[in-house]
């Protein structure tokens, strides 16, 4: 049986697995989501690991995953955007020094500098008031996002 990749992957059934197609395009692809307080309702009241918000992002080059997580944040967020835009910094902590690699990489390996200036970065993410701020200057905010515009408004 001849399998032929659609779109990114070919999902087969839950007892093979996935296959992942490399794209032809050289690039490095984030998609970074988060949820917002996600096990309150479900878990105890009481407990502040429970109203924390839930980061997860994938990095990919290719279409093929490099590094992938799923963590709790560190800080409460007192709203979506809040979750999601602290979410988009955590993954930017590992993109950033990612791409460095891959050019320290890619000059080592000697790949023309033709196809390094093609090379993009792309960050997906879902919520327009995060992205909206993240397309701020540093040193602009709005009053709703002032108490952590410093701690993840770096990138």
């Amino acid at each position: 049986m001849a399998l032929k990749c659609i779109g990114q992957y070919l999902k087969k059934t839950a007892d093979e697995g996935l296959i992942l197609c490399p794209s032809s395009e050289f690039d490095l692809e984030c998609y970074v989501d988060a949820d917002f307080a996600g096990l309150w309702p479900y878990e105890d009241k009481q407990d502040p690991s429970c109203i924390k918000s839930r980061t997860g992002f994938i990095i990919c080059v290719a279409n093929r995953p490099v590094i992938w997580s799923s963590k709790l944040q560190t800080d409460i967020a007192t709203s979506t955007m809040e979750a999601e835009y602290n979410g988009m910094s955590m993954a930017m902590r590992d993109v950033l020094p990612f791409r460095q690699l891959f050019f320290a990489v890619a000059r080592g390996v000697g790949l023309s500098d033709e196809m390094l200036t093609v090379f993009k970065t792309t960050v997906w993410e879902d919520n327009n008031g995060a992205l909206t701020l993240a397309q701020m200057e540093p040193g602009q905010m709005t009053p709703r996002s002032k108490h952590y515009a410093v701690k993840y408004h770096w990138f």
